[in-house]
């Protein structure tokens, strides 16, 4: 396991003072970002080398949102890796009582950048993190079905702001953008995301959304209606 502590800052929390899903999903980014800097295998490292991990799946449940200026322990957990895959747990606690606030599990495939296709993870890589037991939590399947019958939103443009070190749209920029269509002072108590294609600066990309009770689904695609994301939302009504 590897964790570092922060506390909540107002830039990400939202109208009640709870941090926000993005916030959330941004801490889970930062502290495997940080286990791979700290190991030697980072961005620099995948870079020199023509690689990069690229997401599958997030699935987070968020059992207590924590709020403005609450001290957090946020920790990651490498328990899998063979072939092409890696796999990741996540988790947030209260730094003060231990309760734990969010897991997750994620899915990360190794990438050949310069052949566009999924490689085995190097060995050096893999000796790089000590694997542990992952995490006793419900497990979510990776797919994501959308049932009945979607509706097209407004289209997006993809910005510069978007786009992360790979100039791919950020992981979490997806989520961001699908939020867009939760209805005022709703909970999200779990976020499942499916990743299929990455949008690059100038894609355009068409949201269309499924709602079911207290279940909404967006898929972010193309003008193609090829796929980039599915973001699927499970909620509760909050204050």
């Amino acid at each position: 396991m590897y964790q570092f502590e922060t506390r909540i800052r107002y830039s990400e929390v939202d109208k009640n003072g709870r941090l926000t899903l993005p916030g959330m999903l941004n801490y889970f980014q930062d502290v495997c970002t940080f286990q791979s800097e700290d190991a030697g295998v980072g961005t620099l490292y995948l870079r020199r080398k023509g690689l990069a991990w690229v997401l599958n799946a997030w699935q987070i449940d968020i059992l207590k949102t924590p709020v403005l200026c609450d001290a957090v322990q946020v920790a990651t957990i490498p328990y899998d890796m063979k072939g092409f895959l890696g796999y990741r747990n996540f988790c947030m606690k209260d730094s003060r009582t231990g309760e734990v606030l969010a897991v997750a599990n994620s899915i990360w495939t190794m990438m050949d950048l310069e052949k566009q296709r999924p490689c085995r993870v190097p060995e050096e890589i893999m000796q790089a993190y000590e694997l542990s037991e992952r995490l006793d939590m419900e497990y979510a399947k990776r797919k994501i079905l959308l049932e009945g019958e979607g509706r097209k939103e407004g289209n997006i443009v993809v910005l510069a702001h978007h786009l992360d070190t790979n100039r791919h749209v950020n992981n979490g920029q997806y989520v961001q953008m699908a939020m867009d269509f939760l209805k005022p002072d709703t909970l999200v108590v779990r976020m499942r995301a499916e990743y299929k294609k990455s949008a690059v600066l100038s894609d355009v990309i068409v949201p269309v959304v499924y709602e079911r009770k207290d279940i909404l689904g967006i898929a972010l695609n193309n003008s193609k209606e090829e796929t980039f994301a599915i973001i699927e939302f499970h909620t509760t009504t909050g204050d």
